[in-house]
């Protein structure tokens, strides 16, 4: 429908109303009104090129639905497409960084320089900026193929880059040395169980912490001295934990367990049957039984090992360091008595070598201060061989060309 109508000014121009069809999320009929043209000729070929988009489902003109509405929508398919846990962290991270910042705009108003104002903001106080852009750009796809927007404004945006300076020291997760590790290793001795046997298994075998607090007696052979990764625990929804299947298949994985610390898995597991056993609590059979469960037989918070870590670090004066430092300790000292890139890959469960390159494959003060020293031998060595051959030339025919440097007169 098309009119004519007068400005407050006095001058005349043009409008027209559009019907645009239904609205599927609403299922109203939905209606546009465009105006201000100076002729009706530009009025009409407004229109026809309106149409054309609308024939062409190429956008809903002007959509009143909120980020925040996509945003819900949006997830709930997201769900079924990742692991629980992961599901939960990256809704935590939405709802902390994503939505009090887009929450109650219209999805079809947000312009590219907000949102590179946005994304220049994280950038300035968190590291995984570049997943917060991730994660709201796919909420952006989900409404663009709802036909709700006509582009994607992450597209358009500037992604920051961290800077280097030359003299900036690569910053480097705590971990321990050889001499480290045995200090801690002694100190915790001294606490209850299953604290020293706990974080013994998790320095000797570079189990991620929630791979260790999903055993079960049953990954543990201990006629082949082996043990067994089939599943983990992880904080799923309503921060309830669950046991899941490891995210990748190198991740499940059999590795070997030094005679000591089998040693120490097997006093704990009798210690573990006579606390049960005092407490009347039955024992789960066939092996299922957890081999690290709180008092009531139940599975242990993730956090259990921190909280204890964080209290032995700090009544003994000790270094800091993370549960995930003690992987990050374990592959160095592996490193350090010679096993091969691809046998650190495989004991840690690294899906692809170039986790085990980028992270772990650092070498400790002991290891660069050999490297010199081989080097350093191998020069003199060099060089003793370049002196005896110049002495056999000057002398050979003398004291014969096998005769050593110290036959040789000076």
């Amino acid at each position: 429908m098309f009119k004519q109508y007068q400005k407050k000014n006095g001058k005349k121009v043009y409008m027209f109303k559009a019907y645009l069809g239904i609205d599927p999320v609403t299922e109203k009929k939905k209606y546009t009104t465009k105006r201000g043209f100076k002729t009706l000729k530009e009025a009409k070929q407004a229109y026809t090129r309106l149409m054309v988009q609308v024939q062409e489902n190429d956008v809903l003109t002007d959509s009143q639905r909120l980020f925040s509405e996509l945003a819900d929508e949006w997830f709930e398919q997201y769900k079924n497409t990742v692991r629980e846990s992961t599901y939960v962290a990256q809704k935590l991270a939405y709802r902390k960084h994503i939505l009090p910042l887009f929450g109650n705009l219209k999805i079809s108003r947000i312009s590219i320089p907000y949102c590179q104002k946005q994304v220049n903001q994280w950038y300035s106080y968190y590291k995984k900026y570049s997943n917060l852009i991730g994660l709201t750009s796919s909420i952006f796809k989900y409404a663009l193929s709802l036909r709700l927007i006509r582009n994607n404004p992450m597209d358009g945006v500037i992604r920051p880059k961290r800077k280097k300076r030359i003299d900036e020291e690569k910053y480097e997760a705590p971990y321990y040395n050889k001499k480290e590790l045995l200090a801690f290793l002694e100190v915790v001795k001294t606490y209850p169980d299953p604290v020293y046997p706990l974080f013994r298994v998790l320095a000797f075998t570079g189990l991620r912490k929630g791979e260790l607090l999903a055993l079960r007696w049953k990954d543990i052979d201990f006629e082949e001295n082996t043990l067994s990764v089939k599943q983990t625990l992880a904080t799923c929804d309503k921060w309830e934990i669950k046991f899941q299947v490891p995210k990748t298949e190198k991740s499940l994985r059999t590795i070997s367990i030094d005679s000591e610390t089998l040693q120490v898995i097997k006093h704990w597991q009798l210690k573990q049957k006579e606390n049960f056993l005092k407490m009347g609590i039955q024992l789960t059979k066939n092996g299922e039984q957890l081999v690290f469960s709180s008092e009531e037989n139940k599975p242990l918070y993730l956090d259990y090992v921190n909280h204890n870590l964080k209290i032995i670090i700090k009544e003994n004066n000790l270094k800091r360091i993370t549960p995930h430092g003690f992987r990050h300790t374990h592959c160095s000292l592996l490193f350090e008595s010679g096993a091969s890139l691809k046998e650190v890959q495989v004991r840690l469960g690294h899906t692809d070598i170039k986790t085990t390159m980028d992270i772990y494959t650092h070498v400790t003060k002991k290891q660069t201060e050999k490297t010199a020293s081989r080097f350093a031998d191998f020069m003199k060595e060099a060089d003793q061989k370049t002196e005896e051959f110049r002495y056999g030339q000057k002398y050979g025919q003398k004291y014969g060309q096998n005769a050593k440097k110290t036959d040789y007169p000076y």
